[in-house]
Order: C-alpha cells, then sequence, then structure tokens
C-alpha cells in the first residue's frame, strides 16, 4: 500500500516539475546558488557532493560552478555497475569528462579518484518530493537512501545532507518506509526548511 502510494505521488511530483519552463527553471537556479551560498554551512564546506539534474530536478550546476570557482573540493555521483547498490563519488573539474550513465544522467566518465560518503562536509541531494519534515521521496531506486544509511542511527554524523527541490515539490506528507534517511534540510530557491523548525 505504501509503495503504490510513493509511485502515485511520484507521478504527480515529476508532473509538476516539468511544467516548469525553462526560464522558470534557469531563475529558480540562480536564486538557489544565491541563497545556499549566503550559508555558513556552505561557506565553511571544503569537500561538496553535486549532481547531475534530469528530469526537471533543480539545476545545482551555478552553485557547483561556484564552488569551484572558490576552490571547493566537488563531487558527482557515479553508479559503479548494475551489480552494485550504493553510489560512488567521483571528483570534478571543469576538464571532467562526462558520460551518460545507463539512467540516462551525465557522471564522470573515469571515475577512479573516489571520495567515501563519509569524507564529505556536504551532499546536494536530488529528490522527487520532500516534506516539510526533511523526508525525502526519490526516484525508487534507493541508491542514496542505503549509501547514506548510516545517518538513520545518528543524524549527527556527516555529511550534511542538503536536499534541493522546487517548491512545487513540496507535499503535506509523504508514506514513510524504515530505511528512508532524513535530510539535514531542504533548500528551495525561495526557502530553506529544516527539521527542527517544522
Amino acid at each position: 500500500m505504501i509503495e503504490e502510494e510513493r509511485r502515485n505521488l511520484r507521478y504527480t511530483l515529476r508532473q509538476a516539475r516539468r511544467k516548469l519552463t525553462e526560464v522558470q527553471q534557469a531563475r529558480a537556479a540562480d536564486n538557489l546558488r544565491e541563497l545556499v551560498t549566503n550559508q555558513d554551512f556552505y561557506r565553511k564546506a571544503l569537500q561538496i557532493a553535486f549532481y547531475q539534474s534530469v528530469d526537471g530536478e533543480i539545476d545545482p550546476t551555478p552553485l557547483l560552478k561556484q564552488a569551484l570557482s572558490e576552490g571547493k573540493s566537488c563531487c558527482l555521483p557515479t553508479i559503479p555497475d548494475k551489480n552494485s547498490e550504493l553510489i560512488s563519488f567521483a571528483r570534478f573539474n571543469e576538464d571532467t569528462v562526462l558520460r551518460k550513465n545507463r539512467w540516462g544522467i551525465y557522471e564522470p566518465a573515469a571515475a577512479k579518484d573516489t571520495v567515501s560518503p563519509t569524507e564529505f562536509d556536504l551532499v546536494f541531494v536530488p529528490l522527487v518530493g520532500f516534506d516539510a519534515d526533511c523526508f525525502r521521496l526519490g526516484m525508487g531506486k534507493g541508491f542514496y537512501d542505503r549509501t547514506f544509511s548510516f545517518k538513520i542511527l545518528n543524524r549527527q554524523n556527516p555529511p550534511m545532507l542538503i536536499g534541493l527541490a522546487h517548491k512545487c515539490q513540496l507535499t503535506e506528507s509523504l508514506p514513510l518506509a524504515s530505511w528512508d534517511v532524513r535530510l539535514d534540510a531542504v533548500i528551495t530557491s525561495e526557502k530553506i526548511y529544516r527539521p527542527d523548525a517544522a
């Protein structure tokens, strides 16, 4: 029953973000960059994981470009092979060659220099939906939840997990599963949601 609810909600929220125009998407990405880069947690972060946007996700590229220009160590996620259930994170800079993975998402082609999930200060997480308590609905593959499952037992453990989203992806409540990893915050182009503020 929960899985059916999640599937239906996933469909509705993906449709909502796909309806955003290119102009709305670009404006949201720029506003997001401005909001995030003014936060202490971003300024203090030296090692940050980003993602490549697909399917109407809010685009962290302007934020990634600024982080690189500030000398921060940046990484992108990769799915190593069909047998892997965890995400690897490969270092990224302007010279990194990207290729499409089996889901059509660009990732570093030669992911030899990887960083452990526990070594990041900050990880920006894509999502399909979220609630005001900062629970996240992903695409349903479970990669992020499995990779950061150690945060379920102790949310204070690094890294800080920050979901990035459009406002239209906020939902009143999510049907939760035991493996869902709660985010430390979710940031839209307009607002920062924190679980303790909910």
